[in-house]
């Protein structure tokens, strides 16, 4: 088995030579370097130090330093070789000689550097004339100035301050020297002559460049499959002095660890041990190429770094274990919703793989229903602990999964062959209580006939709770204002009237009340219930009176009414039907719907009535029905008495035209009016300023008998105390109307063998509706208050009825006129 590590490596490679020495450059004025451009007064004493030479070593040697002069030339320096320091050990003289050659030098005890300065040949010019157009100066070419330098007196080439000749770079250098006259006059003008000549400088290869390797970077490979003995690399290097290079020898100088060889020779690196031996995936070996000498010495050396990589075959798949080997299938069983972010404990999964390197890395996946659950880590390199987390605790539901299956994939990423392994992973959830039972419906719409039997069956409600055992058993129960005359079966849901209750929609049509589905631990929710009990034809129209009396004049209709204690349409809607006329059938209309009576449309005046009958009674006695449109239908009749007159002035001006045929009637009857109204209004104008004079306010003139106000129709009331006010109910929330005083009267009429029926005379209860519209408003029946729109914050309340402002002197006119009227009727029946 190979080793390896996960580090991200970094690896450099370098080529290692014995580098020559070199000097500091100096500049003006210095006193520290190598001694370019350095000047010194020729008054300076002998044994003054002047100067000293400063260089260093690229690989750390200690260095020396030496003074050279041209042979046959006066010493003038003398050096110390380990500091450097110079001294002048001979007199200056700046007339005889104003500059001095001097060569300096630096050495590590391999490689010795000489400074530029050094003479390399010296030109020599004739020419023939004389005085100033014999004497000669040298010069260089531009081209040559770079590198070279010219005394131009002496001719002597030098190599220019600061630079050096490298036989590695330039073998031969072609240098140009111009030699010039001083000038002279020459017919007449003033002539300068040169003349020029190339030098040819061969450089000579000295042993100051060390070996260097070729074609670096080096990688090299050993495969688990190798054998000992196996070539894995051939380094190759060469002498850098390439004029006469020397042999190379090939040793390792460190990083093989004892498991790799390699040919002095040839540099060929071998296997030295067997693969599955090696420690390490790879190896930094630093190798020397070393140059040895004809005698067999080792000269100078330079490194390079061979990495060798031990190559993994990617011949083992990812493999599940559990706590007993490798497996592919877990379980585990859980309660349901566990928290997110919790580890499941219960499984012990491992993941590895085999292999080394990038053969080892895989990515984890686990794949199954929704996003329930994720897997860390995601990437694997060799080998990991594998862990599942909840991600999604509200999908772990037992009502909607009672286990849950995933895949657990793992799919190598970098290689070639993409090995895969798979395991299954099975969780098993436990029920929890965590449901509360839910209705079928938000609210329920129930309809019942009035007049039902106690213990009728209203309405089925319908929870139903998700959870096992006994948590999804599910008991009802009714509460609320509305539910008084109601019961309902725990188990089942149904809900009935009480066994004693007597349902009357015309004492009360709608009930609602809330239904409550609770399960063994208290959770609960709630509906509500909405009961309309429906109008039932139970009760028949009736009159006020069975006998009326009406005064019709011509031109104008007389109306007679009947109500119907019935709650809804069609059972309280009235027709009414004149059965007979007396003592004519075919003179009156009737109005099927409000019951207003007339004349036909050919009686136009009293003529027309004399004609039709003989009688000096102007008086018609009509049998007027009264019937409901319900199934069954029920009817009933009244006597009504119109007496006609034509449209005259007020009540004396009918009088007088029923009685012009008796004038003295007329008159007596008219002063014994006029007396007794004299005498009422006096009586009325006493009595009301005593009334006054104790209260400012005026008392009806008559009394009205009104009955107890019957309990009044309850309208839906959608509110629920547990809801917030956004609840979809708050949309049928309505509040009860005020009805208006109800009068009674007592109907004698024993047509349909009702007796002494008591009437209700208010408005009739609005329709039945669903509960997702608003209650209608009351219906308008003339004579009742009047009733106007609710803003958004107010509730329907009744218009007040303005008062009507009376003229009491009128009103007792009126009722005088009608009395004697009455009595004048009476005598003339009686009369023969």
């Amino acid at each position: 088995c190979l080793c390896c590590s996960d580090a991200v490596l970094s690896v450099w490679f370098e080529t290692q030579a014995d580098f020559a020495p070199y000097f500091y450059d100096n500049g003006p004025y210095s006193n520290n370097g190598n001694l370019a451009l350095f000047s010194l007064s020729e008054d300076t004493q002998v044994g003054t130090q002047i100067y000293c030479l400063n260089g260093t070593d690229p690989e750390g040697q200690e260095v020396r330093y030496g003074v050279s002069f041209d042979p046959g030339s006066k010493e003038y320096f003398r050096v110390d070789p380990k500091s450097g320091v110079i001294t002048l050990v001979e007199k200056l003289d700046r007339e005889k000689q104003d500059s001095i050659d001097v060569s300096i030098s630096i050495t590590d005890g391999r490689s010795k550097t000489t400074e530029s300065g050094s003479s390399i040949y010296k030109v020599e010019a004739v020419d023939r004339d004389a005085g100033s157009g014999g004497s000669v100066t040298f010069f260089l070419q531009m081209q040559q100035v770079s590198l070279f330098t010219i005394d131009r007196h002496s001719g002597v080439l030098r190599i220019k301050s600061g630079e050096m000749l490298d036989y590695e770079k330039t073998k031969t250098h072609f240098v140009t020297v111009i030699a010039k006259d001083g000038g002279g006059d020459y017919n007449g003008k003033e002539q300068f002559m040169s003349s020029s000549a190339t030098l040819t400088v061969n450089v000579i290869d000295a042993q100051d460049t060390p070996p260097s390797f070729i074609g670096t970077p080096y990688f090299g490979y050993v495969y688990e499959i190798s054998e000992e003995g196996s070539e894995i690399f051939t380094v190759v290097a060469e002498d850098g002095d390439v004029g006469k290079p020397n042999p190379i020898q090939y040793s390792f100088d460190g990083g093989d660890d004892g498991v790799f060889g390699i040919n002095k020779t040839s540099g060929c690196i071998f296997l030295l041990t067997n693969p599955i031996n090696l420690r390490r995936e790879i190896f930094n070996i630093k190798v020397r190429a070393s140059e040895v000498s004809p005698e067999g010495k080792l000269l100078d050396y330079g490194y390079t770094t061979v990495v060798i990589r031990v190559v993994d075959l990617n011949n083992n798949p990812p493999t599940f274990y559990g706590e007993n080997g490798p497996q592919n299938m877990f379980e585990l069983t859980i309660y349901e919703h566990p928290p997110e972010g919790e580890i499941l404990r219960g499984l012990k999964i491992t993941v590895n793989d085999s292999d080394q390197g990038s053969n080892a890395k895989f990515n984890l996946r686990l794949i199954g229903p929704g996003r329930m659950l994720r897997v860390v880590p995601q990437t694997v390199l060799n080998e990991a602990q594998v862990t599942i987390l909840v991600d999604d605790s509200a999908a772990m539901d037992y009502e909607k999964h009672q286990f849950l299956t995933y895949k657990l994939l793992a799919v190598e990423i970098d290689t070639p062959e993409r090995f895969s392994a798979t395991a299954d992973i099975i969780i098993h959830l436990l029920d929890t209580n965590d449901n509360a039972p839910k209705f079928s419906l938000e609210y329920y719409i129930a309809r019942i006939p009035e007049n039902s039997p106690g213990g009728s069956n209203v309405v089925s409600v319908t929870a139903a709770d998700p959870d096992s055992g006994s948590w999804g058993e599910v008991k009802y129960s009714i509460y609320g204002s509305g539910a008084d005359l109601f019961l309902i079966q725990p188990a089942s849901g149904i809900i009935y009237t009480q066994p004693w209750a007597s349902l009357d929609a015309e004492v009360r049509s709608k009930y609602n009340f809330y239904v409550k589905a609770e399960d063994a631990e208290g959770k609960y929710s709630l509906a509500e219930v909405f009961v309309t009990v429906l109008d039932l034809n139970d009760h028949p129209p009736a009159f006020n009176q069975n006998f009326l009396e009406k005064t019709m004049v011509i031109g104008a209709p007389v109306k007679i009414e009947a109500i119907d204690d019935d709650a809804e349409v069609p059972n309280n809607v009235i027709e009414y039907a004149i059965m007979n006329a007396e003592p004519d059938n075919n003179i009156f209309d009737i109005n099927s719907d409000t019951g207003e009576i007339k004349l036909k449309s050919y009686i136009k005046s009293m003529a027309i009535i004399q004609n039709i009958t003989k009688k000096r009674d102007y008086t018609w006695s009509l049998v007027v029905q009264a019937r409901d449109r319900g199934q069954p239908s029920f009817s009933t009749t009244a006597v009504v008495k119109i007496g006609i007159t034509e449209a005259v002035r007020g009540p004396l001006g009918s009088f007088i035209m029923q009685n012009r045929n008796n004038p003295l009637q007329v008159l007596g009857t008219i002063v014994g009016f006029i007396s007794l109204m004299v005498m009422v209004t006096v009586i009325i104008s006493t009595a009301t300023f005593m009334r006054n004079k104790k209260s400012n306010r005026i008392l009806p003139n008559r009394r009205i008998r009104r009955r107890h106000q019957p309990q009044r129709q309850h309208l839906w009331s959608f509110k629920n105390p547990f809801r917030t006010p956004d609840s979809t109910r708050e949309r049928f929330t309505a509040s009860d109307e005020e009805q208006a005083p109800e009068t009674i009267g007592e109907n004698v009429n024993y047509n349909n063998n009702l007796s002494n029926v008591v009437r209700h005379w208010s408005p009739l209860p609005p329709p039945p509706s669903a509960p997702s519209l608003p209650p209608p408003l009351p219906a308008y029946f003339p004579g009742e208050r009047q009733w106007v729109i609710p803003t958004v914050s107010a509730t329907v309340v009744p218009k007040p009825r303005k008062k009507m402002v009376n003229d009491r002197q009128d009103t007792v006119n009126r009722a005088l006129v009608s009395e004697l009227k009455m009595r004048l009727e009476q005598k003339r029946m009686m009369s023969p």
